[in-house]
């Protein structure tokens, strides 16, 4: 494996999380007035940051979310991680043995940042991650699609975009990715193969991504 540095993304590629969020998410904006199922939620807000979600709303409805909409979401969302997040199955395994073959890794995640300190903590994950490479949305302003965040999280480690491999399970991350000029594989537990069809490769087992990233990259 020669990329010199691997971007996860938080939600749903290191904890469990999308099941969660987006069960809550559906029911507030239902109870809202804006009637949204799980698989709405999936498949419009899956991967996306806040002010997406705020932006979807009012250009669908002409209504704005509450000014609160935010903390109460996150609220809810940090009692339920507490009570039943859990990392993704196998993905401690590829974090040790990225580690162990001296691979850089970061996780780069819509969410903001308490949203990721809980999770990964919750998981115990954090101790894998540490202060230095945890980075949000919140830290450039613009989240996927657009490409800035992957490139901060690149140029705060020190790495050309090209020498980057992101792993993301979102349509949004993966062209955040390409957006960004690195290799993006997509991961299909939760999200049809056909919606991450940009991606450099696909997998669907998180303990089968060590032995792809050293068999497709350049």
């Amino acid at each position: 494996m020669r990329y010199d540095l691997v971007i996860f993304d938080n939600d749903g590629v290191l904890v469990d999380s999308e099941p969660i969020s987006n069960r809550l998410l559906a029911a507030y904006l239902t109870s809202l007035g804006h009637p949204t199922s799980y698989e709405d939620s999936i498949r419009d807000y899956m991967g996306s940051a806040m002010h997406r979600i705020h932006e979807l709303v009012l250009a669908r409805t002409g209504q704005r979310l509450p000014e609160d909409f935010d903390t109460t979401f996150h609220s809810r969302v940090f009692d339920a991680f507490r009570r039943e997040l859990e990392p993704v199955a196998g993905v401690r395994t590829v974090l040790e043995k990225l580690r162990a073959d001296s691979v850089p890794f970061c996780v780069a995640s819509s969410g903001s940042h308490e949203r990721i300190r809980v999770a990964l903590r919750k998981t115990g994950l954090y101790e894998l991650f540490g202060e230095e490479r945890i980075f949000s949305s919140e830290d450039v302003g613009r989240g996927k699609p657009a490409p800035d965040l992957f490139l901060h999280a690149a140029e705060r480690m020190g790495v050309a975009p090209r020498q980057c491999a992101v792993v993301e399970d979102s349509p949004l991350g993966v062209q955040a990715a390409v957006a960004a000029g690195m290799d993006v594989y997509g991961y299909t537990a939760m999200t049809p193969a056909d919606r991450l069809a940009a991606a450099r490769a696909l997998f669907a087992d998180m303990t089968e991504l060590p032995q792809l990233l050293a068999s497709t990259h350049k």
